[in-house]
């Protein structure tokens, strides 16, 4: 599907560049349809693709593999200046988003989305890998208890599931607010229990370069497999799924020039909590970005979370990096990452990454 998928991007591609040489040799007049104006001012085209090298040292062995995290491609479309419709796919995984959205009040202050999309929980789960500073994206807090992938009884979601949202700022946008009901059952799936979960958020902008975050989950899971972090829940049980973050971000612009102007110094940390069943976890961050020259910056993160409580089955990750902007949107990654793992050795592994988008 994804061989399909490429070859025929690229021959639109080759098409489209043949029939612009054929018509400037013949010195044409090129005139556009009306709707295909009309098509190209309300349609807007996104895509980014990540790939890397990482190597690991664990347990006395090394290992290393070339990877391709990321493949998307993404189109809104504006039906009104109210109206709108997003349609996202990852070539390396499976379609990610589509979703609806309408504005009822001529400011931002109330709109309504339906469709599938990204879940409220966490500063970190919305945002666009492109926008995170690490090359593993998130923390491990987040990647467990959103549903990006590392809980056995929730399986990979990729933080989105299925559902309605209202949303909007209000008080001249210091404060941004979201409240969804979503299956909780995941993505590209139908509920699984018949039980709905709620998701809420607040954004407190208490200056344009400082925010403070809260949002929290009420829900149900319905387990998908046995988990090592809840040995008591049962393949096919249903029972509480619950979390809460408290989070503050703090960003500097850094004026440079061009593609430049708009990275910005900044530290974002976070604490997150989740119950499944009778089973807690607790995690915290703190990631740091300082740019030190017009197209390098410098990272450093601190990531701890303690996937059960009672178990002490803690890991604290360190990492530390560089990345340098090339152009617009597209950067390279170098990352060490040293993990400290409560019940076994403490391993490393390096990461380098290209990022290119559009």
């Amino acid at each position: 599907m994804l061989k399909r998928n490429l070859l025929l991007i690229f021959c639109i591609i080759v098409c489209g560049c043949l029939y612009a040489q054929d018509t400037t040799s013949k010195n044409r007049t090129i005139t556009i349809p009306s709707w295909a104006a009309t098509l190209s001012e309300s349609m807007e085209l996104h895509g980014y693709a990540q790939a890397g090298y990482t190597w690991r040292h664990q347990d006395g062995m090394n290992s290393n593999t070339f990877d391709v995290k990321r493949i998307l491609f993404w189109a809104k479309a504006r039906v009104t200046d109210r109206w709108s419709f997003l349609f996202m796919h990852d070539f390396s995984s499976v379609v990610q988003e589509f979703y609806t959205d309408y504005r009822f009040t001529r400011g931002k202050e109330f709109s309504v989305r339906f469709g599938q999309f990204k879940n409220s929980l966490s500063m970190q789960n919305p945002l666009s890998p492109t926008k995170l500073d690490l090359i593993d994206c998130y923390s491990q807090a987040v990647v467990y208890l959103t549903g990006c992938g590392s809980d056995p009884l929730n399986g990979v979601q990729y933080g989105r599931d299925l559902g309605l949202m209202v949303y909007g700022d209000v008080f001249n946008d210091k404060l941004h607010y979201e409240f969804a009901v979503m299956n909780g059952s995941g993505i590209n799936r139908k509920d699984n229990n018949n039980q709905k979960d709620v998701f809420a958020k607040l954004e407190y902008r208490m200056q344009p370069n400082f925010r403070m975050v809260v949002s929290g989950q009420l829900g149900k899971g319905h387990a998908l497999a046995k988990s090592v972090y809840c040995p008591d829940i049962q393949v096919g049980e249903d029972y509480t799924r619950d979390r809460w973050s408290v989070g503050a971000e703090w960003k500097h612009h850094v004026e440079g020039v061009d593609y430049w102007k708009n990275r910005t110094a900044q530290i974002q940390t976070e604490v997150l909590g989740g119950r499944d069943g009778n089973n807690h976890s607790i995690g915290a961050y703190a990631t740091a970005c300082l740019p030190v020259c017009e197209a390098l910056d410098v990272i450093a993160s601190a990531d701890y979370f303690d996937y059960n409580t009672d178990l002490g089955l803690a890991q604290m990750n360190w990492v530390f990096g560089v990345q340098h902007w090339f152009y617009k949107n597209c950067r390279i990654q170098l990352q060490y990452t040293h993990a400290n793992p409560a019940k076994s050795k403490h391993f490393g592994y390096l990461q380098t990454q290209v990022q290119v988008a559009f």
